[in-house]
Order: structure tokens, then C-alpha cells, then sequence
């Protein structure tokens, strides 16, 4: 993948998720490897493609002129989070088959979520989580009547 591939919007916008690393390298490698992401940067900062989406992986610093009170940091305490990624797959199972395959650790295995959906999640190396969901068809149904 190239630079051209970059989230260089045209016209709107595009949706980017940055999350600050403790080694790029490692995390690169981690979303690359677990998740299939491209990569379009390779590091300073990181650039990948995850699906239709970017995401972006950066080690942490202290303020900038354009942030000047904001400080950079993976998470203190990776069970106190106040974000995530959320993934919606098409077959939960397969997924977590085939990432738990390429190292991916799950917190639980997929559980069905008061049957609307199932969900997991995923702890990537700096702690965030990575929640992994599927609708049921009773949500899908749901969701078509709510928008019909």
C-alpha cells in the first residue's frame, strides 16, 4: 500500500481512530498480523487501513501548540478505559477462531448479549480493548422496523 491509499478526503471526511503506543513497531505488527490492517505508513506515525476504516499508532508526548494542555498516554490501568474500538463482524466465530489463532487474547469467548448480539473483546498489546460483535437476526429485525 502507498501513500495514495491514504485518508486524504476529497470531499466530507473520513473516520480515523489514534491511539497512543508504547512501540510502534510492536503494535504495527499486532493489528497487521491479528487483524489483517495494511499498512500505508509504517511508522512515526503509524498508518493502517483496517477494513474501511484508518488507524493511527503513535508513541505519547507531552503537549503541542495545537494541543497545549493534552498529554499522550497508553492507558495507566488497561482495565479502566474510557474508549474502544468496535468491530462488527459478519460470523463472530470464525473470528475469534481465527484470531485467537494469531495471537489475539480474549478477555471471554463470544457471549450472546440478551439476544440481540453476540460480543467479545480483545486486549491488544498497550491494554485497549477491541470489542468484537455480531447482531442476531432479531436485531437486524428490530433495526429494519425501527427504520421503516
Amino acid at each position: 500500500m502507498s501513500l495514495a491509499d491514504a485518508p486524504v478526503a476529497k470531499e466530507g471526511f473520513y473516520v480515523t481512530h489514534f491511539l497512543t503506543v508504547k512501540d510502534q513497531a510492536r503494535s504495527r505488527d499486532y493489528y497487521v498480523r491479528v487483524l489483517g490492517a495494511k499498512v500505508v505508513m509504517p511508522q512515526d506515525p503509524v498508518c493502517l487501513k483496517l477494513a474501511n476504516s484508518w488507524l493511527i499508532l503513535n508513541v505519547g508526548g507531552g503537549p503541542t501548540p495545537d494541543k497545549p494542555e493534552v498529554i499522550l498516554e497508553t492507558p495507566p490501568n488497561p482495565n479502566r478505559l474510557s474508549s474502544f474500538l468496535n468491530l462488527r463482524v459478519a460470523d463472530i466465530w470464525a473470528c475469534y477462531k481465527d484470531w485467537k489463532s494469531k495471537g489475539a487474547e480474549f478477555l471471554t469467548e463470544p457471549l450472546d448479549n440478551h439476544g440481540h448480539e453476540w460480543r467479545c473483546y480483545i486486549r491488544d498489546p498497550d491494554g485497549y480493548i477491541i470489542e468484537v460483535g455480531q447482531f442476531t437476526p432479531a436485531a437486524i429485525k428490530a433495526f429494519a422496523e425501527f427504520k421503516g
